[in-house]
């Protein structure tokens, strides 16, 4: 299941994808894009899944947007729109427990002063925190 967010990181607005299993409910992969564009973000987020892991994992959405279609049928993936019940067991509760984590990438908390940051900090602390929620938080 792919999903999207918004994080504030200094002065910035930047797009969080997710994709999560599931059945296990881990976490598989995360984007940082600073891309205006969500066709381009979803295509490279797809791209990056599949280089990984092949066309072992459908892709469902929580909504129709149109660029998850366009993706799919770019990258030649199936796409389906999940039902209620997995957006509110998985997709949400998971999207609110990486919410209430990366809340600390604000000015308040994080901020981030560099001019044409490239977000380095903000993938390293995910990488921490995607093994620490699939191997902690998950089992």
């Amino acid at each position: 299941m792919i999903d999207e967010t918004q994080l504030k990181v200094g002065s910035e607005i930047i797009w969080l994808w997710i994709a999560i299993e599931s059945e296990t409910k881990n976490i598989l992969a995360t984007s940082l894009s600073k891309e205006r564009n969500m066709f381009v973000a979803i295509e490279h987020f797809l791209s990056e899944i599949v280089d990984k892991y092949g066309h072992q994992y459908p892709v469902s959405t929580d909504d129709g947007g149109t660029w998850y279609l366009q993706a799919c049928k770019f990258l030649k993936l199936n796409h389906h729109i999940h039902s209620s019940y997995e957006k509110s067991i998985i997709i949400e509760r998971t999207m609110q427990y990486i919410k209430d984590r990366t809340e600390c990438f604000d000015n308040d908390y994080f901020p981030c002063r560099k001019k044409k940051c490239k977000l380095e900090h903000v993938r390293q602390w995910l990488i921490i925190f995607v093994d620490h929620y699939n191997k902690e938080v998950i089992p």
